[in-house]
């Protein structure tokens, strides 16, 4: 006999034993009883093994893997054992607030679909270039679910019935975005929930930007290319990275979350490096090739 519960969280694992810890330990502090949920961890044959994985997950969390390779896969197949009425999604890097499932869920009662508030973790002292740009640019899931119509798959909410009907994350595509397109398509409310806050890891050196903005790319420019006038509109926005530094180098000037002139010299030469990067990969694909 299957045993429900309100809620199951769903978290997609590759190979971060610390930071499956770290997360499990906070959903284990949430304000809402733990009767009321379960955790599912998707994990996506992480190179230690499954004994490794279920060490560290130590009983906190049901384990299920996927073959397929990404993240949503790994968010498909625990989703698919999952018995909640109701699923949350996080990742395995992410420090969930201890109030986040209470205000997600609370979110719910009139809207469909639920994507909450994303913070940054910073290393110690003066940030790097990348973690300087990412404290300016980074997670603004505000703005994603009021004026994009997604929210990142790191912090969402939606009903049993509503993942159903809309069907499970696609690969090779900006996964969050084109789930929460397709379930407004279908006449489903997305919303935004303040509190519901969720604290992620920032990118602390340029290697590890670069591997985020690759992935970016390539499902941004998927999402893309399914438009009749893809090709067009890809061309447009690669145009425009070199212009985009000087628009929005005075974000970096001006934000509060840098805290002295080196911080903002460092997001500055990464905010340029990074749009230039993007200009020469957008055109690399526009010819079929990347870089």
């Amino acid at each position: 006999m299957t045993i429900m519960v309100d809620v199951s969280i769903i978290i997609p694992h590759f190979s971060d034993l610390a930071g499956l810890d770290r997360c499990l330990a906070a959903l284990a502090a949430q304000t809402v009883p733990g009767s009321r949920y379960e955790i599912v961890v998707g994990d996506n044959l992480s190179p230690c093994g499954g004994a490794m994985v279920r060490s560290a997950i130590a009983g906190r969390a049901r384990l299920v893997f996927a073959t397929d390779k990404g993240a949503g896969p790994a968010r498909n197949a625990a989703a698919a054992v999952a018995r909640g009425r109701i699923l949350a999604f996080t990742d395995a890097d992410c420090v969930p607030d201890p109030g986040w499932l209470a205000a997600g869920l609370a979110r719910l009662d009139d809207h469909d679909v639920v994507g909450g508030a994303m913070t940054l973790l910073f290393t110690p002292g003066t940030k790097s270039g990348a973690e300087a740009y990412e404290a300016v640019f980074a997670f603004n899931n505000r703005r994603y679910v009021e004026r994009e119509g997604f929210s990142v798959t790191a912090n969402l909410f939606c009903r049993r019935d509503v993942y159903l009907a809309t069907g499970p994350f696609r690969v090779g595509m900006s996964e969050d975005r084109d789930w929460c397109l397709r379930a407004r398509a279908l006449g489903y409310r997305l919303g935004y929930a303040q509190d519901a806050v969720v604290a992620h890891p920032a990118r602390t050196d340029w290697r590890s930007l670069l591997v985020k903005w690759r992935r970016l790319n390539a499902e941004l420019h998927a999402n893309m290319m399914m438009s009749p006038a893809g090709r067009l509109r890809w061309l447009a926005a690669t145009a425009a990275m070199p212009l985009s530094i000087l628009v929005h180098l005075p974000r970096i000037i001006a934000s509060p979350a840098l805290a002295n002139a080196r911080e903002r010299r460092r997001g500055a030469a990464t905010l340029a490096r990074l749009r230039l990067w993007r200009f020469a990969d957008g055109l690399l694909r526009l010819v079929g090739a990347n870089a």
